[in-house]
């Protein structure tokens, strides 16, 4: 059974009864959000050994959780069974305990949590509620978080709060989409030449690194034409099969990936640029200019022409925060490095200060 069924089949069967009777007139929205393979489906048999099991988060109003939180997270605790269908009520070796925060609240000794929509937003994006997102807030906050937020599912809507941050949240603004894509054929444009390039001084190993990092970029603009917000590494792969534009750019990818020679590797990769290129448009991003493949100046390195792509981006976007700003990207497209994407507010304060004006 898939993580999300069994939390689904928990709140029905096990949560929502006790809760109908313990707080007949309790307000509130349940559902699965946060860490967890099971959010977007990829859990499987080697998923159980840790962060998978019966679990639901509750939502309530802010005078709910003061007057009801503690005594439904220990009252709960009370009553609950041993295990659901089999599998234990507890933690067990989950490495994310349960949130402790003045407005979310939860126990190792079982999986029910209780949030206010602003705890939510405190906790898992280090958010203060009453501050408007901008474009530079929107820069900040990892994806990898935003999908924790808005993947999942929603178990009962009796408050709306959950539905309606899931919604604000599920895209970002058009602006910032085309930020993004700017970045991400800036990227292309600053290594496309350097596949040939090692390659023809006889660094294969190099010339292959490169490729996989611009086949990578080609696999995020993929997401950003979706309107897709891409996950960690561990299933950034899998989540890209499930895009339109896979079918397409996978064959190129793996091509580029698997090529013998730095020619056909270079040779695939630019077709791969051509077809993502093209993608715009349909996806609501018409291109200003015309893309094109071609040598490296007088060099036999074929590229596309990315930074007439990327100007043309980043023209388009008319919001005053981003408008002519140095097109350095988001904090996933600055960097991967685990302790900022799993931390908002270091991630806030990275993008705050390569962006300051």
């Amino acid at each position: 059974m898939k993580g999300l069924e069994l939390s689904r089949l928990f709140y029905r069967e096990v949560v929502r009864p006790w809760l109908d009777e313990a707080f007949p007139s309790l307000r509130h929205d349940a559902g699965m959000f946060g860490y967890g393979s099971e959010l977007l489906g990829f859990d499987d048999d080697m998923s159980r050994d840790h962060n998978w099991g019966p679990r639901v988060q509750l939502v309530v109003t802010g005078a709910d959780f003061a007057s009801h939180a503690e005594a439904i997270v220990d009252g709960f605790d009370a009553v609950k069974p041993a295990s659901f269908l089999g599998e234990p009520i507890g933690y067990r070796s989950r490495p994310h305990p349960p949130i402790v925060a003045n407005d979310a609240l939860g126990r190792p000794e079982h999986g029910v949590e209780v949030f206010t929509a602003g705890g939510i937003l405190r906790t898992r994006l280090a958010l203060d509620p009453t501050v408007p997102l901008d474009a530079l807030i929107w820069l900040s906050m990892p994806e990898q978080r935003l999908l924790e937020l808005t993947a999942g599912e929603i178990f009962h809507d009796g408050l709306g709060d959950l539905s309606r941050l899931r919604q604000t949240f599920s895209d970002c603004p058009r602006d910032v989409s085309l930020y993004k894509l700017a970045a991400q054929w800036r990227r292309i444009a600053d290594e496309q030449a350097f596949v040939g390039r090692a390659g023809h001084v006889g660094d294969d190993l190099g010339s292959r690194v490169i490729a996989s990092r611009l086949a990578h970029d080609v696999m995020r603009i993929g997401f950003l034409l979706e309107r897709q917000y891409s996950p960690y590494p561990k299933w950034f792969g899998s989540a890209f099969a499930r895009l339109s534009a896979a079918k397409a750019l996978t064959p190129l990818l793996n091509a580029a990936i698997a090529a013998d020679t730095w020619e056909s590797r270079q040779a695939h990769l630019a077709q791969a640029y051509l077809a993502v290129a093209k993608m715009h448009e349909p996806a609501g991003f018409p291109l200003s200019v015309t893309p094109r493949i071609g040598p490296y100046f007088n060099r036999p390195f074929l590229t596309i022409n990315a930074e007439e792509i990327c100007a043309g981006l980043a023209a388009a976007i008319s919001d005053p925060l981003l408008h002519g700003r140095a097109v350095i990207g988001s904090i996933d497209q600055i960097t991967d490095a685990t302790p900022l994407i799993e931390a908002p507010e270091r991630a806030q304060q990275v993008i705050s200060v390569l962006h300051r004006t």
